[in-house]
């Protein structure tokens, strides 16, 4: 990255008559939008060069047609570059801080953004391209993750995003005009007018939306799954998941090594068969003040995301408990609203860091059409669980007339709250 100058820095808004005769780089998935926003900028005199980040994306059958699809639509050039282990690492990430936005959504498209702008600004940058260009919506969350991201990682990026330019908006809608547009101008596009909803796609999940999914008489169950089956599709039979933990990093899937990169792939594929983390039905507050609905799938994430919760049943005592679940919302927000890099993430990162150095252990999980339920912990060596001390059988190294003193000092507390009148019947 270039040298970042401690200077304030304004942002200007900038429009398409400011940037004729100019380079872009343009962040792209191939998909309606970047087709539909690449012509239009190459048609009004602008150069642009395109950029796609390979997140595993498993609605494409080959990431090099991308390339060719932005050729297509008059790209100087398009750039493929591979960030699936960047993305499968920063995956591992939300699963040892458990984050998930308002309690279903485990933030696979918003964490997927951050890490698209790391993996592309420096390519920009060998190029001499200082303005980053992208097709996310002007009421959507993503326009705010490219926006942040850009500017924390570098600040003398600036941010052109069609979608809040009045030129664009004339004669742009939404996907109609733009179908319309691109088949009038043969650009390889998948969209249809009849398609009924769209979907974000990467290794993480896939995030379907807009079309008939706005409509909440649509069942979560209308999607075609891209990443497994629904859990009424799944096979009768249980089948049992086997992940081993070092220090919060999956290191072994059914007794295979794996790397962060592997233990995903391997979760997406036996969780998605078995209906886990399919059709996730959320109605969330978007950081722009509207609410909206999607229907998500991650069943790597859901998956190995279970696993490590049953481990942290283990490890943490309530304190440690109460401190954690704070910071996995506060963390969850942060991603979800844009803020990955900066300051607060990480010292909230850095705060349960102790925590994840203790989470070691293997967990087995039975699936069943959708379900994982705990089968199994072994080798969890800090462990706070005792059965000898849990069990209601024997006294073992709890003294149950140890109580007696314990409920003594708690009672001279709750006396003084009746005698004070502060408590109700």
């Amino acid at each position: 990255m270039c040298e970042k100058k401690h200077t304030a820095l304004a942002v200007v808004s900038i429009t398409i008559h400011q940037l004729k005769g100019k380079t872009v780089g343009a962040a792209v998935s191939g998909g309606l939008d970047s087709c539909t926003i690449t012509k239009w900028l190459v048609d009004n005199g602008i150069n642009v060069v395109c950029f796609t980040a390979d997140l595993g994306q498993p609605d494409e059958r080959d990431i090099e047609e991308i390339r060719e699809r932005m050729l297509a639509c008059g790209a100087e050039e398009a750039v493929i570059v591979d960030a699936k282990d960047d993305l499968a690492e920063a995956g591992i990430r939300l699963i040892q801080c458990q984050a998930k936005y308002e309690g279903g959504y485990w933030n696979t498209t918003g964490i997927a953004r951050h890490i698209t702008v790391k993996a592309l600004l420096p390519e920009m940058e060998k190029r001499g391209i200082s303005i980053l260009t992208h097709g996310a919506t002007g009421r959507g969350n993503d326009q705010v993750r490219f926006q942040l991201a850009t500017n924390m990682l570098n600040p003398n990026f600036s941010v052109y995003a069609p979608w809040r330019d009045a030129e664009f908006l004339k004669h742009f809608g939404g996907r109609k005009e733009m179908i319309d547009f691109c088949q009038e101008h043969g650009l390889p596009i998948t969209a249809t007018h009849e398609k009924p909803y769209s979907t974000d796609a990467n290794l993480l999940g896939l995030t379907h939306e807009a079309g008939r999914l706005e409509s909440l008489k649509t069942p979560a169950g209308f999607i075609t799954p891209g990443m497994g089956v629904h859990p009424k599709d799944a096979p009768d039979d249980v089948e049992h998941f086997t992940v081993t933990f070092a220090r919060g990093i999956p290191v072994e899937v059914n007794g295979s090594p794996c790397t962060p990169l592997m233990s995903l792939i391997a979760a997406n594929r036996i969780g998605g068969r078995n209906g886990v983390g399919i059709g996730i039905h959320t109605v969330e507050n978007r950081f722009v003040g509207i609410k909206s609905r999607g229907v998500y799938e991650s069943p790597g994430l859901e998956l190995l995301g279970r696993c490590y919760e049953f481990l942290l049943q283990l490890l943490l005592d309530r304190r440690a408990r109460r401190h954690f679940d704070g910071v996995a919302s506060t963390i969850a927000e942060q991603i979800y609203q844009g803020y990955w890099f900066d300051a607060a993430t990480q010292a909230s990162l850095a705060s349960i860091e102790p925590l994840t150095r203790l989470a070691s252990g293997t967990i087995t999980v039975a699936l069943y059409k959708g379900n994982v339920a705990f089968h199994a912990a072994t080798g969890v060596p800090h462990s706070l669980y005792s059965e000898e001390t849990a069990s209601m059988e024997a006294i073992g190294d709890f003294d149950h007339a140890d109580s007696e003193g314990f409920l003594a000092v708690l009672s001279v507390g709750a006396r003084a709250s009746a005698i004070a009148g502060q408590t109700q019947e």
